[in-house]
């Protein structure tokens, strides 16, 4: 009991006691002080000599025994769990894919997750959640209250290059549509403000802004996304407050802006003064450049979510301010909503920090890979934009296809898709071009069905389709 007591006293004082108990215990595991079937202290005894509840410490034994480092023995206690039980890449339980809920209809409109365990990793929170302390349930939320959530979420964003950032720079969300509301009227000033936009992008950037009473105008794109000289037109023209793009995984085409272009862009928000909102929701892999918010820290925005990567259920995102912003990130924040349900962002901190959860997304990855993998196979010789880290595809449809047409003939065969012109602003110009998106929630067969239906579409078009 000696070796967890000090151990539980060198941990770090921020974060719930049972997450505390939890890590000393698990150090002292990964240093060999405490052996593969060595008893740990009843419950009691160690809340006793550690002053705190007997809840709190089987809170934290649930945590290790969840994530194999223990085992719970009925009757004789809980043990330190033989090394291959303690891998993090336990086998998990997951619900394998069904046939869709309409026969016949594959919806590839949005992107539908797989499960790959981390339904048993969220259930699995939910029951640790129900023994959260009395003041955790009655009290509103506080800043303080959040602090180990937020670091969660900034150790997820480990290989996220941000620049210089620390958890305080942080607000969490209601997914990242609220996000990116939070970040508008932070930045936003006027009457009448303007917002610029890649001009095929993301409809919840307008959205947002209808709801902002704020102006929209599109800049134009080439293969490596915004045009700087556009933009710097455009920006002046206008007196443009907030530019909104998705330089990592562009939303609909799934172009990357590569690091140079990136330094372009951020060379007219420089000299021109309007604030970047990089929205990087849509990323399943490592990042291919540096972030807007760590070559311009002092105008950029950071929003992402986990509805992409591990559940959009939750509706949690995350919003990090340049520079200088934090208290008026966070003063919008709390005064339109006060931020999470506590409950919420505990479980939250709790799903990030379970060990087994790389190991969950790792498979969650090579899930979509498989089906992105089908849908190439299938539509490989047509013009499509895919990648294996991105859960849609582009496909810009041959010459003489009109996209509203094509979208309507491939509803009649049962899968639905989503029109450039979704992407376009009402006046804007839109190619003939649909987003394919990813699901797989459905079985890989059925999927690989739903694009044969699409392959056919292309080879032999209806004469109301063809020009």
């Amino acid at each position: 009991m000696d070796t967890i007591i000090s151990a539980y006293g060198t941990m770090p004082g921020d974060g719930p006691k049972y997450r505390r108990l939890a890590d000393a215990i698990r150090a002292r595991i990964a240093a060999g002080q405490l052996a593969a079937g060595q008893k740990l202290p009843p419950v009691r005894d160690l809340a006793y000599d550690l002053g705190i509840t007997p809840g709190t410490v089987a809170r934290a034994y649930t945590i290790l025994t969840d994530s194999g480092l223990a085992e719970a023995q009925v009757g004789r206690g809980t043990f330190i769990a033989a090394p291959e039980a303690a891998s993090p890449e336990a086998t998990f339980v997951w619900h394998q894919p069904e046939p869709s809920a309409t026969p016949g209809l594959v919806s590839l409109y949005s992107p539908r997750l797989p499960d790959r365990g981390q339904v048993q990793l969220i259930q699995s929170a939910f029951a640790r959640l129900a023994a959260m302390p009395a003041d955790r349930l009655l009290n509103y939320p506080s800043r303080a209250g959040f602090r180990p959530a937020r670091q969660a979420v900034l150790d997820w964003l480990g290989e996220t290059p941000l620049g210089p950032v620390s958890e305080q720079d942080m607000v969490l969300s209601h997914g990242g549509q609220n996000g990116i509301g939070l970040v508008m009227q932070a930045v936003l000033r006027g009457t009448r403000p303007t917002i610029l936009v890649e001009e095929l992008s993301y409809p919840g950037f307008r959205r947002a802004a209808d709801l902002l009473r704020a102006e929209v105008v599109a800049v134009p794109m080439d293969g490596q996304g915004l045009i700087p000289e556009e933009l710097d037109r455009l920006a002046r023209k206008h007196d443009a407050q907030l530019l909104c793009t998705s330089p990592e995984i562009h939303n609909p085409t799934g172009l990357c802006t590569p690091l140079a272009r990136r330094e372009a862009v951020v060379e007219v928000a420089a000299r021109r003064g309007f604030h970047i909102l990089d929205d990087d929701c849509y990323r399943l892999g490592r990042p291919a450049a540096l972030s807007y918010r760590a070559i311009l820290p002092e105008q950029s925005w950071y929003v992402s979510s986990i509805s992409k990567t591990i559940t959009p259920a939750l509706r949690v995102g995350f919003t990090i301010a340049p520079k200088g912003w934090r208290s008026e990130l966070r003063r919008v924040a709390e005064h339109g909503f006060f931020g999470l349900a506590q409950p919420l962002a505990d479980l939250v901190c709790d799903l990030l920090r379970d060990p087994a959860l790389p190991h969950v997304l790792g498979e969650v990855r090579a899930a979509y890979a498989r089906y992105i993998r089908a849908a190439v196979n299938g539509l490989g010789a047509f013009d499509i934009t895919w990648r294996e880290d991105m859960p849609f595809l582009w496909l810009r449809l041959p010459a003489g296809w009109r996209a509203a047409a094509f979208v309507q003939a491939a509803e009649v065969q049962g899968v639905q898709l989503r029109a450039a012109d979704e992407f376009a602003l009402r006046d804007g110009f839109a190619p003939h071009a649909v987003r394919l998106s990813i699901n797989a929630q459905v079985p890989l067969a059925e999927f690989e069905a739903a694009i044969g239906r699409l392959r056919a579409l292309l080879d032999d078009p209806p004469e109301r389709i063809a020009v």
